[in-house]
């Protein structure tokens, strides 16, 4: 009786759809130009997009410029992160950044569930182990703001698509931090210490558990890796990372 039912709303929200898509053709979550389908980009916004491959730090996943490069980037020696392991999409740049502030700002939050096709395919490899996927936490003065936590979307869709277990409250953020823009990475991990805890109801579901922190933008790692801590402090068996992009000094 209940998989009746789910495949005769499955069949419902296509044929929405399908109807929805002959009045409002589905546009490009770039440039907003016709596309085949909904959650694409066009060609030409395709090309310009720079997704990030090998080789590229086992730790932290920043690409080397030299094909032969392998192991482990200096950043990560001098300074090991919480976390294993964190992947990007793609490069952080003036051909991604429109379609990041948009997700992020302007309510396009149908872009959700593409962004995280992609991102399971940057994080296979990370994905194939992980018990728990877990969304960096705003604030709630700042979700109040802004209504919604992109990062908490991107982890819905994810789990859908994967069939991993998610919570979006396993972390908490204590205190508004302000804006990481213009800080050094120094400055970025003082500001971030300490701002990330798991709530006492949630301390058993994250206990032992194999995580994957998902957010929008990686840029030092500075919020990836408090978050990390927080979890690891909490009894995370370990802590791995994903993110839509990535910011390169190059950039």
């Amino acid at each position: 009786m209940a998989g009746a039912m789910a495949q005769r709303l499955g069949g419902l929200k296509r044929a929405a759809r399908i109807a929805l898509d002959l009045v409002l053709p589905p546009l490009c979550l770039v440039c907003r130009k016709p596309v085949g389908e909904p959650g694409a980009l066009c060609p030409a916004c395709w090309g310009a997009i720079r997704f990030i491959g090998p080789p590229f730090c086992d730790r932290c996943g920043l690409p080397f410029e030299h094909a032969e490069a392998v192991g482990v980037c200096g950043e990560c020696l001098a300074h090991p992160p919480a976390f294993a392991r964190a992947r990007a999409v793609m490069r952080y740049d003036e051909a991604s950044k429109p379609l990041i502030l948009r997700f992020k700002n302007a309510d396009r939050v149908h872009a959700a569930p593409a962004l995280a096709r992609w991102i399971a395919r940057a994080g296979d490899e990370v994905l194939s182990h992980a018990e728990l996927i877990v969304p960096i936490p705003l604030h709630w003065r700042r979700l109040f703001r802004r209504r919604y936590n992109q990062s908490a979307l991107i982890a819905r869709a994810l789990a859908r698509q994967s069939g991993i277990a998610w919570s979006p409250d396993a972390l908490a953020r204590l205190r508004p931090t302000p804006s990481q823009g213009g800080l050094t990475a120094r400055e970025r991990r003082l500001n971030v210490r300490g701002a990330f805890a798991v709530p006492e109801r949630r301390r058993s579901l994250v206990a032992g558990k194999r995580i994957v922190l998902v957010d929008d933008v990686l840029t030092t790692g500075a919020t990836l890796d408090a978050a990390a801590r927080a979890l690891m402090r909490a009894g995370a068996a370990a802590v791995d990372a994903l993110a839509i992009a990535r910011v390169l000094r190059a950039d």
